[in-house]
């Protein structure tokens, strides 16, 4: 029976070679054989197992079996039966590259039954290649913010606020700013004045409560009160002048955002017609945005930011004079002296007077500790990821990596801008949290920004995608992402993938103009050049990308793209 099978047997796997899907490598595999073979009592089956780091370790993949009810007659070949099934191995550095191998075997149906395998395996397919590899990703400089200590410690501290939808009672988890607001009262500075405002998005659940603004502006109004009176010494609610605005039905706040939005300058010009040249009622104008084609993107990333509130406290603190700062901030971090011997300010301030990392790192944790400000946790972040980018070992990194991105995030939701969530989604993907990095862009594009943040963000968004195995979202990221090198790399590489070479090879075109002497997209036209047979261009590509980066010769060795030119002369002659 097993040399029956065995006869003409055939497997084969799409996509070959094995291609990988951000952490995964999905795969068919279809196996075809001879249907006089079949006999009761026993099943023919094809084991496939995968072999990897220099054939040291080998995995079972799975099986395909001609058991009845799991195979199905060829209808191009008479009496020839066919199996299929899908499967997914890992992708890690380790599987690559590596082999996947199949070997036939029959089997006895009953309990115990015997197993007589094949005396040989067969190669399959050849393993991984793995596209995100070659995701372009070029992150923007990260600085320090920088510090000043002033005599003058007086200020307006303003603190946003976001309610859910149709709701206005305040929510009390990451991300709405109320811890923050509660560590500036518990701070105790004298408070003088302290203003607060409200609004409401135009959607049906928040336009159809008139008294909804009002409501969030009471609601933050009894907050703010009864944690003075509970919390702080130094203040009582009567000697705190409180001043209330409520926006009802108000579009000024609506076509900021859509001002300040990644939409092109021709679709926020039909909005603002919509808003301010129709007539109607506020209702009806809500409605008429509905019919735009694009009114998902105001649903998703503009109405939210408009279910506001803001907290303005004007208040003032005592001088400090910067003759003891650094003396008290080293005596501070040893716990040699009380933490309030320096303001916030000036504590932070002392991490700018040494050039060693570690110190600034303890000063900041030391302040983020002790005062919560988005200024140390920002600062924080940033020194912890410039020592991630120090540090030779990549689990090392990828924990410094996490620190910094819980710091960012941190100081995002104390003080949200998109440039904070930005770099808080940053720190995520290269700390390889990929799900927490998602939604910090996502975080970053609703709150809106100016054009370049908005279309960097977006850019990144989609290398993410792309690495995690999400092409369509990748996509529709980068056509909101404007032009740029970046872009270009990615979007090319999409389209490989997708079988649009002659696009793809657009698009490194445009990426070569932009960059004359890269290496990279003379790689990316090689293969393009090499999805499409074409083995003279490969070459001439190939050879341009070789003597631009001479590390690409050897990623041109193990690339699994070329596996059917390596042994030829254009190939070859490329690599010289």
């Amino acid at each position: 029976m097993l040399k029956q099978a065995e006869a003409g047997r055939r497997v084969q796997v799409s996509p070959a070679p094995l291609t990988a899907v951000g952490d995964a490598v999905p795969f068919e595999a279809t196996a075809k054989t001879a249907a006089a073979h079949l006999h009761k009592g026993a099943v023919y089956e094809v084991v496939l197992t995968y072999r990897y780091d220099h054939d040291l370790r080998l995995d079972t993949v799975g099986r395909l079996s001609f058991a009845p009810g799991e195979f199905t007659y060829d209808d191009s070949v008479k009496g020839r039966l066919v199996s299929r099934n899908r499967f997914t191995i890992r992708n890690t550095p380790r599987h690559s590259p590596g082999q996947l191998m199949a070997r036939g075997q029959v089997r006895e149906t009953k309990p115990h039954g015997k197993i007589l395998r094949a005396s040989t395996e067969t190669l399959v397919a050849r393993g991984i290649s793995d596209p995100a590899r070659r995701v372009v990703v070029e992150d923007s400089a990260l600085a320090l913010l920088p510090e000043h200590a002033s005599n003058v410690m007086s200020g307006t501290r303003l603190l946003p606020l976001y309610f859910d939808q149709g709701k206005w009672f305040i929510r009390s988890h990451l991300g709405t700013n109320i811890a923050a607001l509660e560590d500036l009262i518990d701070q105790n500075q004298h408070t003088q004045r302290v203003l607060i405002a409200a609004g409401h998005s135009p959607d049906s659940l928040d336009a159809h409560q008139p008294a909804l603004a009002s409501k969030r502006v009471k609601m933050l109004l009894y907050y703010y009160k009864q944690r003075v009176k509970g919390f702080s010494y130094l203040n009582k609610v009567e000697n705190i002048k409180f001043d209330t605005v409520a926006y009802r039905r108000s579009w000024e706040l609506f076509l900021n955002q859509v001002q300040n939005s990644v939409l092109k300058p021709a679709q926020q010009d039909s909005v603002i017609s919509i808003i301010n040249d129709t007539r109607g009622t506020f209702a009806q104008k809500e409605k008429a945005l509905h019919g735009l084609s694009y009114f998902d993107y105001l649903e998703e990333y503009i109405y939210p930011v408009l279910r506001w509130g803001t907290v303005a406290v004007t208040y003032t603190a005592p001088p400090r004079y910067d003759s003891e700062v650094y003396l008290l901030s080293k005596k501070m971090v040893e716990k040699q002296a009380d933490i309030e011997a320096l303001t916030p300010e000036e504590l932070r301030y002392s991490a700018t007077l040494t050039p060693l990392l570690a110190e600034k790192q303890r000063i900041y944790e030391l302040s983020a500790a002790n005062t919560a400000s988005w200024e140390a946790f920002y600062n924080l972040g940033t020194v912890l990821a410039m020592r991630a980018a120090k540090e030779p070992t990549e689990r090392v990194q990828r924990a410094y990596y996490h620190r910094a991105a819980v710091n960012f995030t941190l100081a995002a939701h104390r003080h949200p801008t998109a440039e904070l969530f930005y770099r808080a989604a940053t720190a995520h993907r290269q700390a390889q949290e990929t799900l927490e990095a998602l939604q910090d862009y996502d975080y970053a594009i609703k709150l809106g920004g100016s054009r370049p943040m908005l279309r960097k963000i977006f850019s990144d968004r989609a290398a993410l995608e792309i690495q995690i195995g999400q092409p369509d979202q990748a996509l529709a990221s980068l056509r909101l992402a404007g032009p740029s090198y970046q872009n270009y790399m990615n979007e090319a590489l999409l389209l490989v993938q997708r079988g649009g070479y002659d696009a793809a090879a657009a698009q490194y075109t445009l990426a070569l103009d932009l960059r004359p002497q890269a290496a990279a997209p003379h790689y990316g036209l090689a293969v393009a050049a090499a999805r499409r047979h074409d083995e003279s261009t490969m070459g001439q590509e190939l050879r341009r990308a070789v003597q631009l980066d001479r590390n690409l010769s050897t990623q041109a060795v193990e690339d699994l793209e070329f596996q059917e030119y390596a042994q030829r002369p254009a190939f070859r002659e490329a690599l010289k």
